[in-house]
């Protein structure tokens, strides 16, 4: 697997009401609404993406539901690993299958054109890997 650079970097929040007051309001960071209730910029120096992402939102991304399972840790972040096109991301998700990773879900196309599959990792962090043709 080829790890091309960091894509992606975002808080995961139960409240992103909350969160948005501390990375917006007080830190300044020029975050929008990209969809629901997402907010992200990929205008911060010394980062491709930046995002508060409500946990609802990471529930239906990574299960088809709202609801975070109640048998799995709760996230409170979410990393994200670029690989050089969509068939490298479905090659990396099968080198990690094979090396005994239990991913949330496969590679598939996001409806905002991303390719992304994803694991969890035993402290709860969110991990995937992912093509985004925008930040190439």
């Amino acid at each position: 697997m080829d790890v091309l650079f960091i894509a992606s970097v975002s808080v995961i929040s139960p409240d992103p009401v909350v969160s948005r007051r501390l990375y917006v309001e007080a830190l300044g960071l020029p975050l929008e609404r990209l969809d629901g209730e997402y907010f992200a910029s990929e205008r911060i120096d010394g980062s491709r993406h930046f995002g508060v992402w409500p946990l609802s939102e990471a529930a239906t991304a990574c299960f088809g539901a709202p609801e975070w399972p109640a048998d799995r840790p709760v996230p409170q972040a979410s990393i994200e690993f670029e690989l050089r096109d969509g068939d490298a991301v479905a090659e990396g998700a099968a080198e990690l299958t094979a090396a005994g990773h239990a991913l949330l879900h496969g590679a598939r196309a996001e409806p905002w054109g991303q390719v992304v599959a994803r694991l969890q990792t035993v402290d709860g962090l969110v991990v995937g890997l992912s093509y985004a043709s925008w930040l190439h």
